[in-house]
């Protein structure tokens, strides 16, 4: 077992009891996300180097996982990038991503894409838990958490849903659930918008849904 299988093992297990039961984004225990991560905190990231930090900053919000393999994957090779996907990712929605976004989280090989897709629909994460249960551990299921969401309903989310956005603290919480009910997308952009600008609107807008 190579070194971020065994870290991610260990933490996963933490994982699983500190969950919040009702996030709909999977807990971030070995990985981080680059767009919100810190300059330092990417720097300390394995392989990363001064130029690598700078273009994630540059460029960020990725707004999906593929956009950010495309810079990096420039620099890196493949065992490099894989042992970097272990402590750094952008997570993939569940319904949506595609097949080569999948296949970015580490330890994902072809038949677990197709459990992964087999379920879409996922109404809530913890479909993905049942479902992927069935063919993994508890501690390879929390690992594989950490990599994947379900857009929240933006007029029903819980606190403990919006909180799982990354990036998402007590005050976007309050601007999230002032505007209720919302009714269009459209709606969600232009009031978040007042207090963050385009791209982080964006960023954010891949966390939610109006069903």
């Amino acid at each position: 077992m190579n070194a971020w299988k065994r870290l991610a093992a260990a933490a996963a297990l933490v994982a699983i009891v500190t969950a919040p039961l009702g996030a709909q984004v999977g807990k971030s225990v070995t990985i981080v996300d680059p767009n919100v991560a810190g300059e330092k905190e990417l720097a300390a990231l394995p392989h990363m180097n001064g130029a690598l930090v700078k273009g994630i900053l540059a460029q960020r919000p990725f707004l999906s996982m593929t956009d950010l393999h495309a810079l990096l994957s420039k620099t890196l090779k493949p065992e490099p990038l894989e042992e970097l996907y272990g402590r750094m990712f952008v997570h993939v929605n569940l319904n949506t991503a595609s097949k080569e976004e999948i296949l970015l989280i580490p330890g994902v090989g072809n038949r677990m894409l197709r459990e992964f897709e087999e379920y879409r629909p996922y109404p809530a994460l913890a479909k993905f838990h049942r479902e992927i249960d069935k063919y993994v551990d508890d501690a390879e299921l929390a690992r594989l958490e950490q990599y994947v969401f379900v857009p929240i309903d933006l007029n029903t989310a819980s606190d403990a849903d919006i909180l799982s956005i990354p990036g998402v603290g007590q005050r976007m919480l309050r601007e999230f659930k002032e505007y209720r009910p919302y009714k269009s997308i459209e709606q969600f952009r232009r009031e978040i918008g007042k207090y963050v600008d385009e791209k982080e609107v964006a960023r954010l807008e891949r966390y939610v849904a109006i069903k």
